[in-house]
């Protein structure tokens, strides 16, 4: 098996990421990670919450064994095999398939607009009763300054693709509304961040 990917940045924020979920999560629980990647927050996620059963995905075939290295290698026996899963697909998983959390961090703005309101839409479907969807990135925000930092990431993810870019979090707000979906807590992170935590309105 090959060695896992790495992201710098994974490592950067894993922990603070953990830090919020155990404050925000309940002890135990299942939870379903949307656009994985490397593996490096699952695997950081399980660890330090081991009554909790992951779930990792990922749209890229080449992640999938990446995170399966990762989770092999850290031993981890509260980690599912990775699934290949496209937030634009009309169905993700079985009907009945319910998670008591939905993970998805620094996917919105290195994907096309589209998949916000089907990372909402998906989540809404698959979120069991009292669960929450949590998601962890840069935002804009309507009367809050945004850092030098964070205009130079935009301008450079827009020179990449025209459709990716920092999306405005009163906008995501807009598509989570849609969906049924509402802002239950919003978490300033480390480096510009933010984590956010949607639950349902109906």
């Amino acid at each position: 098996m090959l060695p896992p990917d790495f992201s710098p940045a994974a490592d950067r924020n894993k922990q603070p990421i953990l830090t919020v979920l155990r404050h925000v999560l309940p002890d135990a629980g299942n939870a379903l990670e949307i656009a994985s990647g490397t593996g490096q927050h699952v695997a950081w996620f399980a660890a330090g919450l081991p009554r909790w059963t992951w779930q990792p995905t990922d749209v890229q075939p080449a992640a999938l064994d990446s995170i399966a290295a990762r989770v092999a290698q850290n031993g981890l026996a509260n980690v599912l095999l990775p699934l290949q899963l496209d937030v634009m697909a009309p169905r993700w998983l079985p009907d009945e398939a319910r998670f008591d959390a939905i993970v998805c961090a620094n996917m919105l703005h290195i994907a096309p607009w589209a998949t916000c309101a089907a990372l909402m839409q998906g989540s809404a479907r698959h979120l069991a009763a009292g669960g929450a969807l949590i998601t962890y990135g840069p935002y804009l925000e309507d009367g809050v300054p945004t850092s030098e930092g964070n205009l130079a990431f935009d301008q450079s993810l827009r020179a990449q693709d025209a459709g990716w870019g920092l999306r405005r979090r009163e906008d995501v707000e807009r598509e989570a509304a849609k969906a049924g979906l509402q802002l239950a807590a919003r978490h300033a992170m480390p480096a510009n961040n933010l984590l956010l935590v949607w639950t349902r309105t109906l």
